[in-house]
């Protein structure tokens, strides 16, 4: 039972949805907003994007039949609303936990998730498939999509938009307008959607003057005159509103996103088109709470906070990778006028608003598309300006072919910022960052490098920006950077290791992130009488063979290789291969995340659970 919660406490059903009247839907939203409000100030979330489509989801779940019908909530952080409707309320205690409920859609946890989300812009084609599929087999359900403004601006949506004005059967896109991704929207798309917004009733005017006319029997060519008419009027209402319905896509809107029964009555409206449809709803991100509609983009994804005060908890002592970073670039920029930086909606979370503010004509927000950020940079660094492309590791996956074909193969100075790499925790399987070592190590003229702290961190992007001329990344974890070794400094040299500490009977290789625990596993081993060598490889690529050859010549039993990332393509396999070749009588233990897409949980749970934390790997050196 959830206290005070008069109409979700009853509540054991969709069914039971559809029997509430509207008064008592008004106060099951009031309901679930408070849940979603109480559960995600403890476990952290996706709480204003969430808030605001509470609204919107109690309607859809009136409207519609799911599962039988199916939705796919785009990126799906929106999505807690529906979870906590569709049979998982007593679940959402646990939402985000180790062993819990995801904060996305996941088709294994329930069959109301028809389709696993958690990047943008993939919703309208994952539902044009399902809609081409549908009538193939000669089928009966609707498919609907809710699609933020934001995740609109991602080109795969617009790719999915041109192909589904070719669908001639129904199909509800829900454009969810909010003027936000993460951070305010902008560019072109926005204001197009402006214009959009301003033509509120023309779509429904239209509908209704094609049925007269079809019904009177007029003449073809009067017909077509009249429609072109009413479209001369359209542009005259509202110049750019012409959006979808050019695309050969109906539409209709803006409605009101928090009114359920105006809600339902143009979802049913959309049911009975026997075409695309895009019903545009305008919310407010964080709707009925103060806190998160003030500041919707610190509310995007949160960690704990005061419920009472909106005042987050963060109990972490010193500086994070993103501040570092952040601090450091901002201290480069105000000296070389050549230092550009690049993001992919995500200015706030990759620490570069502070750089947009002070270098507006130096920064450049392109939009959740990833793929455009990266020839976009490619462009740029063919004239010498430098490039800084600031995208987390998992979202930089969408742009693996930019990657090879428009900076790499031509052997662009672009500087990858690869902020989130490694293990992120809560996010689950689409947000963590465990592939990037193993996709870029496979890219001709690509430099990788991962720091072991601060200092190295702010030592490599200098490197990076003046001691490189081709391809760079470097990527470093969520969390502060710390590492005991604020003695351990020393200059980067191109494809060189550090040696961190001599010993005799095993040696440690580990790169960024696992260099800190490869210190807490040298502590454990000298109560045990046993003397590692740990190195600090520095860069996944290129390797330093020379370190290798210098530690198997030295008659060790074992060499441990530790790396937060996939074994596949990582640096372990490499190193294991080469030891092989060359004959040396040294075993090498591989310390990498399984080939697997890991859960959503607390990192240090996760690490333990992978077998990555101290006590795991020095069980296995034992």
């Amino acid at each position: 039972m959830i206290e005070n919660s008069e109409v979700l406490n009853r509540i054991s059903s969709i069914s039971d949805i559809k029997k509430l009247s509207y008064e008592e839907l008004e106060k099951l939203a009031k309901e679930v907003r408070e849940l979603i409000i109480d559960r995600t100030s403890k476990n952290g979330g996706h709480l204003a994007s969430s808030l605001g489509v509470v609204e919107l989801t109690i309607a859809l779940i009136t409207a519609f039949d799911f599962p039988h019908d199916k939705i796919i909530w785009d990126v799906g952080h929106q999505s807690y609303a529906y979870k906590i409707l569709t049979d998982r309320k007593d679940a959402f205690n646990e939402l985000r936990s180790f062993g819990g409920i995801s904060g996305f859609p996941k088709r294994k946890e329930s069959p109301f998730d028809s389709f696993d989300t958690g990047h943008s812009s993939t919703s309208i084609s994952a539902g044009l498939g399902m809609c081409v599929a549908r009538d193939l087999k000669r089928e009966d359900y609707k498919v609907v999509t809710v699609i933020g403004d934001g995740a609109l601006t991602g080109g795969m949506a617009f790719e999915a938009l041109n192909n589904l004005s070719n669908l001639n059967s129904n199909y509800i896109v829900i454009l969810n307008d909010n003027e936000m991704s993460i951070s305010k929207s902008g560019g072109g798309l926005n204001k197009a959607l402006i214009g959009v917004r301003s033509s509120h009733g023309y779509s429904e005017i239209k509908r209704t003057l094609k049925k007269e006319l079809e019904k009177s029997g007029i003449g073809k060519f009067l017909k077509k005159v009249l429609i072109t008419i009413i479209n001369i009027v359209k542009q005259i209402i509202a110049s750019e509103g012409m959006f979808f319905e050019n695309l050969n896509i109906n539409y209709v809107g803006p409605i009101d996103g928090h009114n359920i029964k105006e809600l339902i009555d143009a979802i049913n409206i959309a049911k009975n088109s026997n075409e695309p449809i895009v019903l545009h709803v305008k919310t407010i991100k964080g709707k009925g709470y103060e806190p998160a509609e003030k500041d919707p983009t610190l509310f995007h994804g949160v960690g704990p906070f005061e419920k009472e005060t909106g005042k987050i908890i963060n109990n972490a002592t010193g500086k994070t990778y993103t501040q570092v970073f952040s601090d450091k670039i901002m201290s480069l920029a105000e000296k070389d006028k050549n230092i550009v930086a690049i993001t992919a909606a995500m200015a706030d979370g990759t620490g570069l608003a502070e750089f947009g503010k002070k270098y507006p004509d130096r920064f450049f927000d392109v939009g959740i598309c990833e793929q455009h950020a990266v020839t976009f940079a490619a462009g740029i660094a063919l004239s010498g300006v430098v490039p800084i492309v600031c995208i987390y590791s998992s979202f930089l996956q969408r742009a693996f072919d930019q990657i090879i074909h428009d900076v790499c193969l031509q052997n662009q100075h672009v500087v990858f910022a690869i902020d989130r790499a490694g293990l992120v925790g809560a996010d689950g399987e689409t947000h963590q960052g465990i592939f990037d070592i193993s996709y870029l190590r496979l890219i001709p003229n690509m430099t990788i490098l991962a720091p072991k702290n601060d200092k190295e961190f702010e030592q490599m992007i200098e490197y990076a920006i003046y001691n490189l001329k081709g391809p760079v990344a470097i990527r470093y974890p969520r969390g502060i950077a710390y590492c005991e070794l604020e003695d351990k400094n020393q200059s980067i040299e191109y494809g060189k290791s550090e040696l961190l500490y001599e010993g005799k009977d095993l040696a440690i290789i580990a790169l960024g992130s696992m260099v800190s625990t490869a210190i807490h596993i040298k502590e454990k081993l000298k109560s045990r009488n046993i003397d590692p060598i740990i190195v600090n490889a520095r860069f996944a690529k290129p390797i330093d063979f020379s370190i290798i050859d210098e530690v198997c010549e030295k008659g060790i039993n074992e060499l441990v290789v530790m790396e937060e990332g996939v074994r596949n393509g990582g640096i372990g396999q490499e190193i294991e291969d080469y030891v092989h070749d060359k004959g040396y009588a040294v075993k090498v233990s591989l310390i990498t995340i399984p080939d697997a897409y890991v859960e959503h949980g607390n990192v240090s749970k996760l690490r333990e659970a992978l077998g990555i934390n101290s006590d795991s790997i020095l069980e296995k050196i034992l």
